[in-house]
């Protein structure tokens, strides 16, 4: 895709052109062409005193801009790369927080103008992550995960690079309150460490678990343990509080909050909402073990009240964690289907006995209606 340019001359009196604009605007700069160094030493300079123009008129300021990249688009790949850094560090920076749709239209036009496999482009994608999350933006941005994956392996990014590119993407998606695309992209980021550079990612890590935590819509965790860079976290709080909403019951947590309070505040954690998360990952855990529990039982394993065990169930039917229906008469609740809080061996295998189960109940019932009707 080309970028199209206000003028239709030479690159020498195209640049001379823009810095004769520039000048006219309050810039330092010469309106005489570098005698040395050509084109690229032309457009550094341009682009070190493009701020100037960023204060007119979005239409004008597209233009002046489309005509930078259009030179910009003439070099050698190998040349391009410092020079859209510079620009894009421009278009990020200026005035931080005003005029940011006119900032990633400029963005924009600079990231399909260029060629779709060339590895510079990770740069001004960063960029317009950026800008886009500074304004709520990030709708307008392809975050989609496939699409991010095929550009890393298109770019041909470096494991750093790699990592800046996921963690901004999440970053964005926090401040635009899109937490669950974030945690798809923290998990992505989070797998994508090496038992080599797994101590690395602590922070990444530790951020990602309490995420997960904090989210009134995330009830599944087991898939967190088997990343490397929070299996590396293993004999830490963090780790420990990990594994209790794993797999074990609200009297776990209840001890663990017990002994340490102040871990669980300095994560920013509500107790309130890790109680009742932890009575519905309870719940869960024995509406598979059980198909029939008694009030009495929930009452004693969810620590309620009497009168509060019926809106719980209610709640929980909610969460379409738990299929289940309330049996007032004889104070039970009797469970259709729950949700499976870890999905291990035992879990395949249980999956494996139903199918075969359903397999050959099919058949049998293939053969009943062959023996009622033959042409069957």
């Amino acid at each position: 895709m080309s970028v199209p340019a206000f003028i239709d001359i030479t690159e020498e009196d195209q640049a001379s052109e823009l810095r004769a604009y520039l000048k006219s605007k309050g810039a330092e700069i010469s309106e005489e062409n570098s005698s040395e160094g050509g084109l690229y030493v032309d457009l550094a300079q341009i682009i070190e005193a493009c701020d100037v123009c960023l204060k007119d008129d979005d239409k004008e300021v597209e233009s002046v801009m489309n005509s930078i990249v259009s030179l910009l688009l003439i070099l050698e790949t190998e040349k391009q790369e410092a020079l859209i850094e510079s620009l894009c560090e421009k278009l990020v920076k200026f005035r931080e927080g005003e005029r940011p749709s006119l900032r990633m239209q400029l963005l924009s036009n600079l990231f399909h103008g260029m060629d779709e496999n060339t590895s510079v482009r990770y740069s001004v994608f960063c960029g317009l992550i950026k800008v886009a999350a500074t304004c709520n933006a990030i709708a307008f941005i392809p975050t989609d995960l496939d699409q991010v994956r095929k550009w890393i392996v298109d770019w041909n990014l470096n494991t750093e690079k790699k990592h800046t590119l996921l963690r901004l993407v999440y970053e964005a998606l926090v401040d635009c309150k899109k937490g669950e695309a974030a945690a798809k992209v923290m998990v992505e980021l989070l797998g994508s460490y090496t038992e080599d550079n797994a101590s690395q990612a602590r922070v990444d890590a530790h951020r990602c678990i309490v995420r997960a935590l904090k989210d009134p819509n995330t009830f599944l965790f087991d898939h967190l343990l088997a990343l490397k860079p929070v299996r590396f976290l293993e004999g830490e709080l963090i780790h420990d509080l990990l594994t209790i909403f794993v797999s074990a019951k609200l009297a776990a947590y209840v001890k663990f909050y017990q002994s340490n309070k102040d871990f669980i505040d300095s994560l920013g954690l509500s107790h309130e909402q890790n109680m009742a998360k932890m009575r519905l990952l309870t719940f869960m855990g024995m509406a598979v073990e059980f198909k029939e529990i008694s009030f009495d039982t929930l009452q004693q394993e969810l620590q309620v009240g009497a009168d509060d065990v019926e809106a719980f169930v209610i709640d929980a039917v909610r969460t379409k964690m738990v299929y289940c229906k309330i049996d007032q008469t004889q104070r039970k609740v009797v469970v259709s289907h729950s949700t499976h809080r870890t999905f291990g061996k035992q879990q395949w295998q249980q999956l494996h006995d139903s199918l075969t189960s359903w397999k050959a109940n099919l058949a049998t019932v293939k053969t009943s209606l062959q023996t009622l009707s033959p042409s069957a």
